[in-house]
């Protein structure tokens, strides 16, 4: 039994990057059609992309990777105060300077603008990278799990209800008690062996949220 579509929300959460950004992973692909078996049918709901970063190891690794971008936010951090600094000096002394002067003050705050929308731009496709990365990875082992727990359980159809994704299944009711997403996530975690994060480890990243811009957006 497969998932439907899979949508990995990429953002660089906490990151002073200039744009957000998203992927979609691939749908899975469809089984052979067959027959439906005799009798009631066993339907369960699952917001997948929740679970999958509800995992305790979903959550580990995203925390290593927010420490692993850390330089990058306090080098856009630093440069973004330093052109702050600039501006305001240039603003105060402007009347006071030659031309050449107030030229050549300009020109250096307009490169470290360049500079910090360099470093976000990198900074960005590589965290976005990363964390495409990271949560494939997961999902990839939360799917097979999925199909089993699903197997063992009895269920005949899972429906993915993860909002806004490309091509979501319309639910038009659908009842608490189908809903296995905790079941899935808890039996994860089991599987994994992977403890909970301390209560001070970042929390997991939602769909559609916008990175704040860096220092080059101002």
């Amino acid at each position: 039994m497969k998932r439907f579509t899979v949508v990995a929300a990429i953002f660089a959460s906490g990151l002073a990057l200039s744009a957000a950004a998203q992927t979609a992973a691939p749908a899975a692909s469809a089984p052979a059609a067959a027959s439906a078996p005799a009798g009631p049918q066993k339907v369960a709901v699952i917001a997948f992309q929740q679970a999958v970063t509800s995992t305790n190891e979903f959550q580990r690794d995203f925390g290593d990777l927010q420490k692993k971008f850390q330089p990058q936010r306090d080098q856009l951090k630093s440069l973004g105060d330093e052109v702050d600094s600039l501006t305001k000096q240039l603003q105060a002394q402007s009347d006071k300077l030659s031309d050449a002067e107030r030229a050549s003050k300009a020109k250096s705050i307009d490169d470290k603008k360049k500079q910090a929308q360099r470093i976000a731009e990198d900074a960005q496709n590589d965290y976005q990278q990363a964390m495409q990365e990271t949560f494939g990875k997961i999902a990839q082992k939360v799917d097979e799990l999925l199909n089993n727990y699903a197997k063992e359980q009895g269920y005949t159809l899972v429906v993915d209800a993860t909002e806004q994704q490309q091509q979501a299944p319309t639910v038009l009711y659908w009842s608490p008690s189908t809903d296995i997403t905790k079941a899935v996530v808890d039996a994860y975690n089991t599987k994994s062996g992977v403890p909970a994060p301390p209560p001070a480890a970042p929390a997991a990243p939602t769909p559609h949220a916008a990175a704040p811009k860096g220092p080059a957006g101002r």
